[in-house]
């Protein structure tokens, strides 16, 4: 869930920053697009690292039935 959380909140940053060609008086939508870009960037590398941290703590149990 966190990886598509950070493609979402970079792709809506882009849409902002490249897309858009819009003047709002009381916020800098570049900025914003920006800031939301590089959360999304963020918020990607976390959810990666963790994913990948938790799969190398696997460990499998194997069940002998022979010896009960």
């Amino acid at each position: 869930m966190g990886m598509g959380v950070g493609v979402v909140l970079f792709v809506i940053g882009a849409i902002l920053e490249f897309a858009l060609n819009l003047q709002v008086d009381w916020i800098d939508l570049h900025l914003v697009g920006y800031i939301l870009m590089i959360a999304g960037a963020v918020v990607f590398l976390i959810s990666l690292i963790l994913l990948l941290v938790r799969r190398g703590r696997r460990t499998d149990t194997v069940r002998d039935d022979e010896l009960l």
